[in-house]
């Protein structure tokens, strides 16, 4: 399977029984990222993450009593 890396436009080739492949083709909202991309992103994040002025923010789930 040929796939297109959103961010660098690069195009790979991809094992059809893969399990990036499957999630790809049943859920076409998926994106698909290379190696380079993906790892580039989390150092990036990593280093933010470890000088404390990132914050992340999620949304706060309310309990439910009942």
């Amino acid at each position: 399977m040929r796939v297109k890396c959103v961010i660098c436009d690069k195009i790979e080739a991809i094992e059809d029984e893969s399990l990036t492949a499957k999630r790809l083709r049943n859920r076409p909202i998926h994106t698909y990222m290379c190696n380079n991309c993906n790892t580039r992103i989390t150092e990036k994040t990593n280093a933010r993450i470890n000088t404390g002025n990132f914050r992340l923010y999620r949304t706060k789930s309310e309990k439910d009593e009942w």
